[in-house]
This record gives structure tokens, sequence and C-alpha cells, in this order.
């Protein structure tokens, strides 16, 4: 597919970025760069692997359009980050939000332009009205969500399987039965990144989902109905069924709360059949931490669907995403939103692996290995009815802060997790405040 979504570029010159650019944008009589001598900064919290593929992305964009992107490294939250920025008049033309209470927040302290018509009819072309939605709020779209994230996947050590007998669980009862299993074998069974508490929402929602649905989620990541709801409790004390044995878990309790994201994975696909871990609950985007332990993925490490929970349950399609907004409302800016909701952009990430895309218009095979390209297919399939991050979609002050609301109760439950009523009160004690804080803005 060529830059047809970009209409209006066109018009900026910018249909001289489609076909062929292996050659140099100004070695052919038609090409022009339109936005030569344009500075662009942009600003996200990705590191290592994540801000090198962005990169690339930049690159190509430079490549296309003679902009010079510099990329602006942010510390987490990045709502905090860019406050601070916007306080002393330095902000960047875009940033990179992970997060819709972020872009809620932001767009609230009136920080963020809309997108432009270029960048609107991308996102008309190659996004379903759920991730437009997303991006938008109170009906005017700010965010193109370039990166997204299938949080629903359970990734395993193929080879300890198999030496266990276990088979792949589609069930919350028959995952604790496979985890038994694999204890019996020898390896503990479950990696848990608990020192990052965002890991421990997810679990939480996944579980959440499963056994409450979605009209529930929705009412609780809206804070209609308190964290102290009976579908709560029932979810807190699903996940001390896991927690709550520490044999199950690499390291056990403290372990796994010393336990950062990436190690919880590595560490499930290091030491051939005799790993730390059998098991390790993360999105798609683990594809990056497996890949460091020269794992192949489809053969040593696979994965399998978060497994429903209970006999109404439905399997849980939870979803993530960082989106792309301006904050400042240039013809630089703007062009770069729109390159960042085309299937070419997200076409050069999703070849890296560890990369997953709202587009629907992205060629599944520009993703390197089936089991990605299968992760993808479940994420567009799913058309609307997936829901996002439910801490995502939260005031960052309790969804998204290290050390704080909802990571810091998660990480108390999970060295307690008999207390389930306690945590419920903290959790709600902590949601009033926030909200109460959100909506005074």
């Amino acid at each position: 597919m060529t830059l047809t979504a970009f209409t209006a570029l066109a018009a900026l010159a910018l249909a001289g970025c489609g076909g062929d650019t292996s050659k140099d944008p100004e070695s052919g009589p038609d090409r022009t760069l339109p936005l030569k001598g344009e500075k662009i900064e942009v600003a996200a919290v990705w590191t290592g692997p994540e801000q090198e593929n962005f990169t690339k992305v930049l690159k190509e964009f430079e490549k296309r359009t003679g902009a010079t992107v510099t990329f602006v490294p942010a510390q987490d939250p990045i709502v905090n980050f860019l406050g601070t920025k916007i306080a002393g008049g330095a902000p960047p033309d875009v940033a990179m939000l992970p997060q819709v209470g972020a872009i809620q927040q932001a767009a609230a302290q009136k920080w963020l332009k809309p997108v432009g018509p270029e960048a609107e009819a991308a996102l008309a072309a190659n996004y379903s009205r759920g991730w437009q939605e997303l991006g938008a709020v109170d009906g005017t779209q700010y965010g193109v969500y370039f990166k997204a994230a299938n949080k629903s996947l359970v990734w395993y050590n193929s080879a300890v399987f198999d030496n266990a007998g276990a088979a792949e669980p589609k069930t919350w009862k028959e995952f604790l039965g496979t985890a038994e299993t694999i204890s019996a074998s020898g390896v503990t069974p479950v990696s848990v990144g608990g020192a990052d508490g965002w890991t421990l929402t997810d679990w939480f929602e996944n579980v959440y989902l499963s056994q409450a649905g979605p009209e529930k989620y929705d009412q609780l990541a809206k804070h209609t109905i308190k964290w102290t709801d009976p579908s709560v409790t029932a979810a807190l004390t699903t996940l001390a069924e896991l927690f709550g044995k520490p044999a199950l878990l690499a390291g056990g309790t403290n372990g796994a709360l010393q336990t950062e994201y990436p190690v919880s994975v590595t560490q499930t696909f290091t030491g051939g059949d005799q790993p730390k871990g059998a098991m390790v609950f993360e999105g798609d985007f683990a594809a990056v931490n497996i890949a460091q332990t020269k794992a192949k993925i489809g053969t040593d490490a696979k994965v399998f669907p978060f497994p429903k929970v209970g006999d109404a349950g439905t399997s849980p399609v939870v979803t993530a995403g960082d989106a792309a907004v301006a904050l400042k409302d240039t013809k630089g800016a703007q062009a770069l939103l729109a390159f960042l909701a085309s299937p070419e952009a997200a076409k050069i990430w999703a070849a890296e692996g560890g990369f997953l895309s709202p587009n629907k218009n992205l060629d599944p095979a520009a993703y390197p290995n089936d089991v990605q390209r299968e992760i993808a297919k479940a994420l567009i399939d799913s058309g609307d009815t997936f829901r996002f991050d439910m801490s995502d979609q939260m005031p960052q002050s309790f969804g998204g802060t290290p050390g704080k609301g909802e990571w810091k109760a998660l990480q108390d439950f999970l060295k307690n997790p008999k207390d389930v009523a306690g945590t419920q009160a903290r959790l709600e004690q902590d949601a009033e405040k926030a909200y109460r804080a959100a909506a005074k803005g």
C-alpha cells in the first residue's frame, strides 16, 4: 500500500514519500523534501531495543520529509515529565503517551493539539473505531495509537512442558493444575515480575475481565463501581489461588517482589529445561526479552491465551498501547502523526519484532514469525470487542505511578494475598482520591 491515506500531505509534497525509498529522496526529479529544515522533538519513555526500533521509524520519516527528528528520553510517569518541560517553556513537538488516562489528563491541561486532517484521514482508513476513540477526548481526536500490545498471553518454556507432560491450559483451573504438574517435575512453574507493579495490574485485569465480564470491567475502569465491589473480591480471591502458593512462584513471594519485568521473562528461557520459572504472563512485547536469551519463538518459547476464569468466563483480550500526540501545532508534528498512522511506519518496527500494530492495513507478513502474526491477527480480529488496559484508563496517580495507588496495593497483596478486604479498602481509598483530584483538573 502506498501513502494513499496521505491525500492532504500531498499538498506538503509528501507524495514523494511513496514507493521505493531505497534511493536518495532528492535523486528523482519528482521528489521533494517538504519539511527540510524543520526540527521535531519526540519524547517517549522507551529505552533499549524499543528506543532503537522507534528511532528507525523516525529515521525513515526524516528520509521522506527532510525533517530532523530528535528522540527525547522521558522519565515515567511521562505526564509529570511533560509538565516540567511545558512549565519551562520547552515542550517537545510530539510525545508518546502510554495511558489513556495520560491523554485525558494532558487534554484537560490544554497541552495537546488536535490531530490535523491528514492524520484524521489516515486513522479513518487504517484503524477501527475503537482504536480511534481511545485517542479522543470529548469527541476531539488527539492521539494516534502507533504501538499496541496484546496483554492476554502466557509464554512458556516448551522443553519444561514436554518433560513434565504438561499441556496448554484453557481455563484457570487447568492453569493451576498445569502449574502443580510442572512443580512436581522439579521446576518452579510461574515467573512473576512483581517488582514492577504494572505487571500485577495486568494479572488482575485479565482475571477480572474474564470473571466479571466487560460491563463490570468498564464500570470499574471509570470508577462508577467501587473497588469494594464483590466482583473485585472474587477476582482477588482467584488471584490468591496462585499468589498464595509461594512454591509456585519463582523465588517464592520475596523473589517475585524483587524480580523486575525483563528478568521475569529472561529467567523463563535461560537454563535450558531447568529455568527459574517455566511460564511467564505478559504481552506480545515479551518477544524482545525472549530474543535476548537466544530462545527461538515458536519452538523453544511458545505461547497460549490467558485462561478463562470460571464456567461462565471467556478468554480475555486486554490491550494496551502508546499514542502519539502533538504538543505543538506545527507542520512537522502533524506530518509525523500522519506518518505514524500509516502501515508503512508500522511495517518498519514490525519487522524488528516485539511490536504489535493496531493498524488493520499492515500486511501480517511484516511480522518476523508465525507466532507474532497470530498474536497480531487476534488483536485485529477482536475489532472493537477488546478492552484496553484498565490501569491505563485511570488517573495516572492511581493506575500508573510506581510505588503508589494500584501498583503499590497489588504489590502488598502479592506479599499478603490473604488480605483481600484490606487490599480492596486501600484500592478504593486511593482511587477515590485520584479521581477526585482528576475531576478538579
